[in-house]
Order: C-alpha cells, then sequence, then structure tokens
C-alpha cells in the first residue's frame, strides 16, 4: 500500500496539469503499476493533494487539503466464530463432499447429531451452538479460502429449462405429474476421456423430477441390450414404482425396444424437443453434479473400470439420495433484463419423499429405517476408497497400453 501511495502522490500534481491525451497515458501507466480501475485511480490522482481555501465566520482562514488513509477501519466486535468452529464446519464440508453453503446450513440440524451418534464428531456445548446456528452466507465465507485452494472445477454450462413434453407416438397411460414421485427423465454420460473413437462405456442416468431422487449405472457401450437391462435394474431398486420417462432424442431411447418395453409395463414415455436440451433439465444438472462429479472425464472402456465404476455407483447413490440436500427452484420472475429466481428449502431426496403425500407409508418406513441405519462418514470413506480402487485400475490399463506399444515398436 506504501508504494501506490507514493506512485499517486509522484503523478497526481503532472496529472492534474496534463492534457487529455497524456492524462490517458498517465493513467495506464498507473493502472498497470497498482493494480487500480481506471475510474478508481483518476478519481486519486485528480483529488490527491488537491488544496481547498476556506475561511470561517470568525475570518479565520484555513486549508484542506484531499489525502487517502492507507488502513481501513476494521470493525472493533469481537468474531462470533472462531477457527475452531470454521474448522468444524470445514469438516463437515468435507464430509458432505464439498457442497454450498445454502446445501450445508440445511443439512447441518440433522447431520451433527447424527454424526455425534455415531462418535465421528465431537463438540464442545459452545462449538455445537455455534456450528448449529451458523447461516449459510457464514459459512460460505468461512469457507472462502479453503476453496479458493481447492480450485473446484468450474460449474456445467449446463442451466435449468422449463420441462416441455412433446410426446413421442406411444399410448400414455398417465398424466405427467412434476410433483408426483416416479415420473423420471434419463440421460447418458459418456466416459470417451476426450477422445470418440473406439468403444467406451457410459453411465445411465435416471432422475426423479418430483424428488431429485437419482440412480447410476454404467454400461459397457451405448447399445441398446445394455441400457435396457440398466433400466430394468435401476428401475428394481426406486422406491417409488416407475409411472413415466422422459428422453432426449438419442437413439438409444427413441426405439421399438423401449417403445414396446413402456407400452408393455404401462409407463408413459415422452420425449423432448430436439435440439433442446433444456428440456431435461433435472437429469442435466445431475449429469455433472452426480456422476461428473465422482466418475471425472477419464475414458473408461474396459470390463473392470465398467464393474469399478458400479461398484462406486452402489455406494455413492446411498450418498446422494439420503444425505446430499438440494435446492428446487420455485419460480423465476423477470423485471427487464434482470431475471430474479425463488428457491426452496435445500432437502434430500429422502426427505422430499417423506414430505410427499403420493408416497405410501410403508415405503416411509423403510426409508427412515435405512436413514438411521447409514452413516455418512463411513459411506464417505468407502466412496474415497472406490474412487481410489477406480483410479488404479485407469492408471494400470494405462500403464499396460504404454507397455504393449513399446513392445509392438509404435514407441521408440
Amino acid at each position: 500500500m506504501v508504494s501506490r501511495r507514493e506512485v499517486i502522490v509522484k503523478s497526481a500534481d503532472k496529472y492534474r496539469k496534463a492534457s487529455k491525451k497524456d492524462k490517458g497515458q498517465i493513467l495506464d501507466r498507473i493502472t498497470e503499476i497498482t493494480g487500480y480501475n481506471r475510474d478508481y485511480a483518476s478519481h486519486l490522482l485528480t483529488l490527491f493533494g488537491k488544496r481547498l481555501y476556506m475561511e470561517s465566520k470568525r475570518g479565520t482562514r484555513f486549508i484542506l487539503e484531499a489525502d487517502r488513509k492507507d488502513s481501513k477501519v476494521r470493525r472493533k466486535r469481537k468474531r462470533t466464530y472462531d477457527r475452531e468452529v470454521a474448522d468444524a464446519v470445514a469438516t463437515l464440508w468435507k464430509m458432505m463432499d464439498y457442497i454450498c453453503g445454502k446445501r450445508l446450513a440445511a443439512a447441518i440440524p440433522w447431520l451433527v447429531p447424527k454424526l455425534e451418534a455415531t462418535k465421528d464428531l465431537f463438540l464442545d456445548d459452545d462449538r455445537r451452538l455455534k456450528v448449529m446456528s451458523v447461516s449459510a452466507a457464514t459459512i460460505d465465507r468461512m469457507l472462502a479460502d479453503r476453496k479458493r485452494k481447492l480450485r473446484l472445477k468450474e460449474r456445467s454450462s449446463t442451466k435449468p429449462g422449463t420441462l416441455l413434453k412433446h410426446k413421442i407416438p406411444i399410448r400414455t397411460f398417465a398424466d405427467w405429474d412434476e410433483d408426483k414421485p416416479g415420473f423420471v427423465e434419463i440421460d447418458l454420460v459418456s466416459h470417451e476421456g476426450g477422445c470418440s473413437s473406439g468403444e467406451f462405456a457410459f453411465t445411465l442416468d435416471v432422475t426423479d423430477v418430483a424428488s431429485g431422487w437419482t440412480e447410476l449405472m454404467a454400461v459397457r457401450n451405448r447399445a441398446r441390450i445394455w441400457t435396457m437391462e440398466a433400466l430394468k435394474a435401476i428401475r428394481s431398486r426406486l422406491p417409488f414404482p416407475l409411472c413415466g420417462i422422459d428422453s432426449d432424442n438419442d437413439s438409444t431411447f427413441i426405439n421399438h425396444h423401449l417403445q414396446k418395453y413402456c407400452e408393455d409395463e404401462r409407463i408413459t414415455f415422452t420425449r423432448s424437443r430436439a435440439g433442446n436440451k433444456n428440456d431435461n433439465c433435472y437429469v442435466e444438472q445431475k449429469n455433472w453434479s452426480v456422476a461428473r462429479r465422482v466418475a471425472g472425464y477419464a475414458r473408461y472402456d474396459t470390463e473392470g473400470e465398467v464393474k469399478a465404476l458400479n461398484e462406486l455407483y452402489d455406494v455413492y447413490r446411498l450418498y446422494v439420495n439420503f444425505f446430499l440436500p438440494s435446492a428446487k427452484l420455485i419460480s423465476k420472475t423477470r423485471t427487464g433484463a434482470k431475471v430474479k429466481k425463488s428457491y426452496d428449502t435445500p432437502k434430500t431426496p429422502c426427505q422430499r419423499l417423506l414430505d410427499s403425500d403420493h408416497v405410501a407409508e410403508e415405503v416411509k418406513s423403510n426409508l427412515r429405517g435405512q436413514f438411521d441405519s447409514l452413516n455418512p462418514a463411513d459411506l464417505k470413506k468407502e466412496i474415497d476408497r472406490l474412487k481410489s480402487r477406480l483410479n488404479r485400475a485407469f492408471r494400470n490399463k494405462n500403464r499396460t497400453l504404454a507397455g504393449n506399444e513399446i513392445d509392438s515398436g509404435k514407441v521408440a
């Protein structure tokens, strides 16, 4: 700050006397040296050292000279949340897969007691009271430095859009109802690793529109037979009956086999408009926040990698659906060029099913029992272990391929 002040002091008089062209050159130099915005630098150079001659009512003359303080005025109020509280919140944040402050704040009321009961978290009375009362905005401020150090991957460019149903020509057995669990969107996530040639694995992503319940299953390729088998397997473990399927216009889904399956099982089948990716906004969001987040962007094209992916998904589905809260868009209002979005309170898919009037009490009882039997800390450790196992399979494959190329003389 001292060096910046010296630059302004030395340049202020020259700047005020310079022509418009010379002022622009001076500003270019000042902004490059100090890093200031041009408007702010111009403001400082114009006022710095400028004198104002004044006279009081008593006839006393005095001079006011503009200056700029070197340091900001710090607040005197004592901090409410100390380092220990921040560390405790960071521990919860890491355990919940680095979710945002709003989602973490919604999870803390039930997460802390559950972790304390399983001996995975220890807080004294004072720290516990503060952790339980911390707001979403404060959480984001606490974790700002940690987020910068982690350099998390940028968010997906996919944005939620209006869910528009353009029905393909098959019989509809139930009206599409976004508020009733059982109407899902499906999509395939490729694992080509940046090279689309050859055969590689895909992940079938099935997301319930009403609750956000998400199921994943890896398949060897995009062949119809593997996708159908994966869809049937996912259907068998959904906690609610499958009432409707909405897909994009991929030939993997728009075919006679899936059409006949939906007709035989009396499942409503709809498709999105061609070229309108946001029609499937619910599953598109989960493609990154769930599938890509855990599987990454590597190329998986062996049976071992597909098996490792599915073992990882078997555990990750419990972690996502029972312990990771997410917010749903309630409304959008446009005022000129500004769009204001309103979201509901973040809830886990399990909580949304428990709050639904369309879910049978027996199903809710099973969900409560499953929730009580699960420990998010143990699930997170198991997920990390399975991710390491998947990474090892990927590295071993690459080492084997490199060795084969050397033996064949392709690599000098």
